[in-house]
């Protein structure tokens, strides 16, 4: 608790290094603890602390009621209600326990942190979220900056955590972790190497299979993304009528017929912009492609076919890949969306577990699961892919590594990481559509 508190005062400094008035809200657990170690280490440093307490210091665990004596002692203020004025406040309300309905004080002193101009710097973890699943109540805190001690929790990085958290920093508080790791935090693969004795077969073919009427654009940004990805050849077959037998946009994409597809020597990417077109050839598709990456339309086919399932569970382990958003993963379970989203981790990898694949469940903090692998979370990405057609440049992505014999769950892994890198060095003043997100590949 010592270590932890100065933590979060020596953030406190390095973020807000002139504010005087410091709010330190504390709960009644040891998260609160820390937040009243903060205020010694503050004051001691010549800035303003005022406490307020949610619970009588009868309340507190013993290390938070000693870090209590030693606040009174060097003077800290302690006040009942939250201060008018404050330069910067450190929410120590709530930490990594059992989230609980909030009493209405707790409510107020959240609505007044949010409300206020000053910023907010949570210990631990912001206070209404919660630590594995990302999940929050109503209200919660929304922090400029959470400090996360001892170890990561996954609910920092997924689901609604990036949007309470504001910039995440990391203290072990120089202990040993000797939890067990539920996820890992994604991270760029290695690059694929390119010998220059290397010709375009070397690389791998993707086929992409999708693009019925009104929906050929989808199909057509898969390529290109499996193109600019690094694939050797492009093959697409577009499911609806088409007048043209070349895309002059993008002429080394080679239009084929469905089933002139030569899948057993092909990774195929498959659904995107399928429409209702794609379950026809799925039955074909699936215990026959190489290798596999099934997005979209796909999904739902699959979803509603009970014989699909069963031809999927058949594949060969590490050959598969699902690119599901939440509401294709709730069908895929046959469960609502908002079950996907109240634990996204837990239901990646039932969806893993289920189809022998591996699942890449899309949205704020993708997950990344498959069989026998310690699941990821990637810190990658923004607000700047919520639009359409960046979907089906993931899949064209993933589906040029996997072509190239990566075991499917990396090969996905590092797609989904650049995918979103891209993203995040986007320049601010240029809009992300998928088409330049291909060509900035």
């Amino acid at each position: 608790m010592q270590r932890a508190g100065l933590a979060v005062a020596q953030l406190t400094m390095a973020m807000a290094p002139h504010a005087k008035f410091v709010w330190i809200a504390c709960g009644p657990g040891n998260n609160g603890g820390d937040g009243l170690v903060a205020a010694r280490y503050l004051k001691q440093w010549g800035k303003s602390p005022i406490v307020t307490l949610l619970h009588p210091m009868a309340f507190l665990p013993v290390d938070a009621s000693a870090a209590f004596e030693s606040a009174q002692w060097e003077g800290v203020r302690f006040e009942t209600e939250a201060p008018v004025h404050f330069d910067v406040c450190i929410d120590a309300i709530f930490g990594i326990g059992r989230l609980r309905p909030f009493s209405e004080r707790c409510q107020n002193w959240i609505s007044r942190i949010n409300q206020g101009n000053a910023p907010v710097i949570s210990v631990d973890i912001p206070s209404g979220l919660d630590a594995d699943t990302g999940t929050v109540t109503v209200p919660h805190v929304k922090a400029v900056a959470t400090l996360s001690l001892l170890t990561l929790k996954p609910g920092l990085f997924t689901a609604f955590g990036r949007d309470a958290c504001g910039d995440i920093w990391f203290n072990d508080l120089d202990a040993p972790n000797s939890l067990a790791t539920c996820a890992e935090l994604n991270f760029m693969e290695p690059p694929l190497p390119r010998p220059h004795s290397a010709h375009k077969g070397s690389f791998g073919d993707v086929a992409i299979v999708g693009g019925d009427t009104g929906m050929t654009g989808s199909a057509l940004l898969a390529g290109g993304a499996a193109l600019h990805a690094g694939a050797g050849r492009v093959y697409v077959a577009l499911l609806g009528p088409t007048i043209f037998q070349a895309n002059p946009m993008q002429p080394e994409l080679m239009l084929r017929d469905v089933h002139g597809l030569d899948v057993q020597n092909q990774t195929v990417v498959a659904g995107c912009g399928g429409g209702a077109a794609i379950a026809h050839h799925l039955e074909h598709l699936i215990p026959n492609a190489k290798r596999l990456v099934l997005d979209a339309d796909a999904l739902n086919s699959i979803a509603a076919s009970e014989h699909l399932q069963a031809l999927l569970r058949e594949r060969s382990s590490g050959t598969t890949v699902m690119t599901p958003h939440p509401l294709e993963a709730a069908r895929l379970l046959g469960v609502g969306t908002a079950d996907i989203q109240a634990d996204r981790l837990t239901s990646a990898h039932r969806i893993a577990q289920h189809f022998q694949c591996t699942v890449v469940l899309k949205g704020s903090g993708s997950v990344i699961a498959a069989p026998e692998q310690t699941s990821r979370i990637n810190p990658t990405g923004n607000a700047r892919l919520a639009s359409a057609g960046t979907g089906d440049v993931l899949a064209g992505m993933v589906g040029a590594r996997m072509a190239t014999g990566e075991h499917a769950f990396h090969a996905a892994c590092h797609a989904v990481f650049q995918h979103g890198k891209l993203a995040d060095c986007w320049p601010p003043n240029q809009r992300l559509t998928a088409s330049a997100l291909i060509a900035a590949l």
